[in-house]
């Protein structure tokens, strides 16, 4: 590989750290062919890309963007890697990742690392804290939830007191009549 061609790989992955802010690094070594094209199908199926790249060109593209991914040199960015891609939310890879693993029966692709709003989360261990996470959106709608929750609850108060009260009234006035 040219130097230049190099440099449009670095340039490229530069872009797609930029702009998708949730990456895992795996690795897929020993996966067959076939295995590895199953594999990318379903990522394409779900919307992510996944992309197998040396490590020190991943390292180079990472130092061209905003963040400290240091501690991904010595325990991430070794052996075999390959980047997966999603800008939908930090958990659809590791639910993907899972979900590949239960229908082909592998424990591969193994988890490395990833990168979830320039959060990093490091061995394979952090894969279920992943799939935990919440998205952005799903926590904005909680809070919002938490919020309505109380004013709901006074209204529907009101609401319930006015028509208690209008039944009393109704009541005394019957039997006045």
């Amino acid at each position: 590989m040219t130097r230049e061609e190099k440099a449009v790989i670095i340039q490229d992955l530069t872009e797609k750290f930029r702009q998708k802010p949730f990456f895992y690094i795996m690795d897929a070594s020993g996966m067959s062919v076939k295995e590895t094209n199953a594999f990318r199908r379903m990522c394409f199926e779900k919307g992510m890309e996944y992309q197998v790249v040396k490590n020190t060109l991943i390292r180079k593209a990472l130092e061209n963007i905003e963040g400290d991914y240091t501690p991904f040199n010595d325990k991430v960015l070794t052996g075999f890697s390959g980047v997966l891609f999603s800008t939908e939310s930090g958990k659809a890879p590791a639910a993907l990742i899972k979900e590949f693993r239960k229908k082909s029966g592998l424990e591969k692709p193994a988890f490395k690392g990833a990168s979830v709003e320039s959060s990093l989360f490091i061995g394979e261990n952090n894969l279920d804290t992943l799939l935990n996470l919440k998205s952005k959106q799903e926590l904005i709608g909680e809070i919002i939830g938490l919020l309505q929750s109380p004013a709901k609850n006074v209204v529907s108060a009101l609401q319930s007191g006015g028509n208690k009260l209008a039944g009393i009234v109704k009541t005394l006035q019957e039997r006045e009549g």
